[in-house]
């Protein structure tokens, strides 16, 4: 007969979460575990960068597995933190821009994500969700490490190869137009249907009524 042991490794994990459940103010695991090289799955870390640019569902749908099974939202491996860190790199950025553009700004907007979200978001206690619980700031800084790196990609990576187009000064426009930029008034109505959208106006719903009365 075979009984269950656990190891070091797992016993440390589980003081790691439990640890960061019980005291919000304390330094997140994916944070601590940065040093530990070993113990890091950069496959993993790979595939979620690269479904979030073709399929971010598929991300999420990881996300949820992993609070199946720790019980946690937030990752615990830091593989990811130090691939971004890497292609950071290899474009050519210096410690402090990565230290300024990806960790600090994810710092500052986790922290606001987090404070606003359970402040503000939370749902009242129920059966389904206890009164326990919170959004985790990990997690808030998961959400903004997945929105980095499809920026990253478009402003670091890809303006590069744009660069000769937009640094030109010798536009040309049609000589007889003038105030052209009137074209782009269709934005406005755009923009204040999105507006309104946030606030609770189903603009489709009104629409689709007046459109098939």
């Amino acid at each position: 007969m075979v009984l269950p042991i656990t190891s070091p490794l797992a016993a440390e994990y589980g003081r790691d979460i439990s640890a960061s459940r019980s005291s919000p103010l304390r330094v997140p695991v994916i944070f601590r575990r940065l040093h530990r090289f070993q113990q890091m799955d950069f496959e993993l870390a790979a595939w979620q960068l690269t479904y979030l640019c073709l399929a971010p569902r598929r991300v999420y749908r990881n996300v949820y597995f992993h609070k199946q099974t720790k019980n946690t939202w937030a990752r615990d491996d830091p593989a990811i933190l130090v691939l971004i860190a890497a292609c950071l790199c290899d474009v050519g950025l210096a410690a402090l821009m990565i230290f300024r553009d990806f960790l600090l700004s994810g710092v500052v907007v986790a922290t606001i994500i987090w404070f606003t979200a359970n402040r503000l978001l939370l749902s009242p206690p129920s059966h389904s969700t206890p009164a326990d619980s919170r959004v985790e700031w990990a997690y808030a800084f998961d959400v903004h490490t997945n929105a980095f790196f499809p920026l990253f990609l478009t402003l670091y990576l890809a303006q590069l190869f744009l660069l000769p187009i937009v640094l030109k000064d010798n536009w040309v426009s049609l000589p007889f137009l003038v105030r052209s930029e009137l074209l782009l008034s269709p934005l406005l109505p755009l923009f204040t249907a999105y507006i309104a959208s946030l606030l609770g106006f189903n603009v489709a719903q009104h629409v689709l009524r007046a459109y098939f009365r």
